[in-house]
């Protein structure tokens, strides 16, 4: 199965958005239409279609802050589709309950994938991050196309094949909140990492919770659930319905400079 995407809006601005096709060429949304055993900038939960959109904070687009000495993002950041943290589950390992989004992903493979990429990938392990109270898993997967997807079969093999690279990660969820004011993050597990098997059993739950999410199951509350594939869920709509979603959206337009402040660095004692 292969897909597309489509920008709509200018980047760099609030009103940007990339949309998703399928083979046919037809508008789908990569929340609730992308397989789960298919993988894939933040989704748009709340908007129909979930298109990719950059995140907002007062206002102003929100850029990831570069704390020494993490420049940006440290793996490939995107999301399982067909998942969901339902935020009415307090999880028994974390004491917390969901934070309301798909599963996240980190992608440690060696390629840096296009926004909107969506990639099939082979779960190693999963890290248990509270954040401002609320469960958010973070699984550790690779590329299934990288060159050294081989080598790497659970989480083990990334702290021997890749030394650092997992303290690194845990560094950056503590403190990447940090720049906007807020407390370091804290972890369930003591920040360690859990293996494969477990994280498997995390994502299959999460997909379980989104089943009932899009069947009506459990309560949606401002997420949207329109999908083009789910038909016997009561979010389900036509081709037409979606075509018409999108191309309410202003066309593809000039790019927006991106502010200096992005390369700003920020430093702080551990």
């Amino acid at each position: 199965m292969s897909f597309t995407i489509e920008e709509r809006g200018r980047p760099n601005t609030q009103d940007y958005r990339v949309f998703f096709k399928n083979s046919d060429g037809k508008y789908i949304s990569p929340f609730h239409d992308v397989p789960i055993y298919a993988d894939e900038a933040d989704i748009a939960t709340k908007d129909p279609l979930n298109p990719l959109k950059q995140d907002v904070k007062k206002g102003n687009l929100r850029y990831v802050a570069n704390v020494f000495p993490h420049k940006g993002y440290i793996w490939n950041y995107g999301a399982i589709p067909q998942t969901w943290e339902d935020p009415s589950h307090k999880d028994s390992d974390t004491g917390c309950c969901g934070d309301n989004d798909p599963i996240d992903i980190c992608d440690i493979g060696n390629k840096v994938c296009s926004r909107g990429e969506i990639i099939k990938v082979k779960v190693l392990g999963t890290l248990a991050l509270i954040d401002e109270g609320e469960t958010d898993w973070k699984v550790i997967v690779i590329n299934t196309e990288d060159p050294e997807a081989g080598d790497f079969n659970n989480i083990s093999d990334v702290k021997r094949l890749k030394p650092g690279y997992l303290e690194a990660t845990v560094d950056w969820f503590r403190r990447y909140k940090v720049p906007d004011g807020k407390p370091e993050n804290q972890f369930a597990f003591n920040g360690d990492f859990k293996d494969r098997d477990f994280a498997i059993q995390t994502v299959q739950s999460t997909h379980e919770f989104w089943k009932a999410l899009i069947s009506q199951k459990s309560n949606a509350g401002e997420l949207n659930c329109m999908n083009t594939s789910v038909s016997d869920s009561p979010f389900y709509c036509s081709a037409a319905d979606a075509e018409a979603v999108v191309k309410s959206v202003c066309v593809f337009g000039t790019e927006e400079p991106i502010p200096n402040s992005v390369d700003k660095w920020f430093y702080y004692e551990k």
